[in-house]
C-alpha cells in the first residue's frame, strides 16, 4: 500500500515546521525521499516517523534552493555510514537534472570525509533525469517535467503507483498550462500555497512567483484532480494553520482538500 510520510511542510524561512519534504513508501515498506530540507532536522523527522534510514533507497532533489538541496550531506552521510557498517545491503539512487547532481556532489565533497563519499557512482548512484523522461523506481512510474521555473531550474514529477493511483508533485511555484498533460486528473496534486489569499498583502507571494490556496485551489478545479494537497507554506499562525487553510480551500474548491501537518502520514491508495 502506498503512503505519503510527510516530514516538512513549510517554505524556506519556516522556524515552528520544516521545510517541504515527504517520501512516498511502496508496498514493501521502501522509500523515496522528495527533496532534503535545510539541515539534518530531516534526520530527526525520519527518526520521529519510525523511518529507517535504510529503508530510503532512492532520492530526488527538485532544485537546488538551500531549503530543498542542503539536507542531501545528511542523508548521504547516514547511509555511507551503514554501508561502511554492512548494514544498508542496496545501492542509493539520487535522481535530479543535471546542475541538481552537480551540486549534490559539490556539497557533499566540500562536507563529507572520503569514507563516506567513497561510494559515489558505485553504490551512491547520481542518475540525471531530463523533461518527459519516464524512470521506474521500487515499482512507482515516475515522469519527471521541467515547471518552467520563472526562478531557478527546478524539476516536478507525476508518478503512477504500483496500485495505480496517480499523483502529481508540481514543486514549489504555481502550476503553469504548460504541465496539463501531466497533472490533468491526478488522483492527488501537490501544489504550493505560500499563504491565505485573504492575507496575500502581508505575505505578497505574486512577487516570489507564489501562489495563496486560492489559486491552487482554482487549478486543482480546472484540472479536474480528486485530491489537493497544500503544501510549503507559511508559519506564522501554525497552531490554527490547518483549520484557516481548509476553510479557505474549501470555499475555492470541490475536490477534497488536504492540508498536513508535518508528521502526518496519506494514504495514496484509500
Amino acid at each position: 500500500m502506498s503512503k505519503l510520510y510527510i516530514l516538512g511542510t513549510g517554505n524556506a524561512m519556516v522556524t515552528k515546521c520544516f521545510n517541504t519534504c515527504f517520501t512516498i513508501t511502496n508496498e514493501n515498506g521502501d522509500h523515496i525521499l522528495i527533496d532534503t530540507g535545510g539541515g539534518n532536522t530531516i534526520l530527526s523527522q525520519l527518526e520521529k516517523l519510525n523511518i529507517s534510514t535504510s529503508k530510503i533507497k532512492a532520492l530526488f532533489i527538485s532544485h537546488t534552493h538551500n531549503d530543498h538541496i542542503t539536507g542531501i550531506s545528511w542523508i548521504v552521510r547516514i547511509i555511507a555510514l551503514q554501508m561502511n557498517k554492512g548494514t544498508y545491503v542496496d545501492s542509493f539512487s539520487i535522481y535530479g537534472e543535471d546542475s541538481v547532481l552537480d551540486a549534490c556532489r559539490t556539497i557533499c565533497n566540500l562536507t563529507l570525509g572520503k569514507k563516506f563519499t567513497k561510494y559515489f557512482d558505485d553504490r551512491i548512484k547520481f542518475i540525471p533525469v531530463s523533461n518527459n523522461s519516464s524512470i521506474n523506481i521500487l515499482n512507482n512510474s515516475f515522469t519527471f517535467f521541467d515547471i518552467n521555473s520563472t526562478k531557478l531550474k527546478q524539476f516536478g514529477f507525476k508518478v503512477v503507483t504500483q496500485s495505480g493511483t496517480s499523483l502529481c508533485f508540481l514543486g514549489d511555484e504555481p502550476y503553469k498550462d504548460s504541465l496539463k498533460d501531466y497533472a490533468k486528473g491526478v488522483d492527488f496534486l501537490m501544489h504550493e500555497a505560500f499563504c491565505l489569499y485573504e492575507e496575500r498583502n502581508l505575505f505578497n507571494p505574486y512577487e516570489k512567483h507564489h501562489s495563496t490556496v486560492k489559486e491552487a485551489c482554482e487549478h486543482s478545479v480546472a484540472l479536474n484532480s480528486k485530491n489537493l494537497i497544500l503544501i510549503h507554506t507559511e508559519d506564522k499562525n501554525i497552531k490554527h494553520r490547518k483549520e484557516y487553510y481548509t476553510a479557505e480551500a474549501n470555499y475555492f474548491c470541490v475536490c477534497n482538500v488536504i492540508v498536513p501537518n508535518d508528521l502526518e502520514i496519506i494514504d495514496l491508495d484509500e
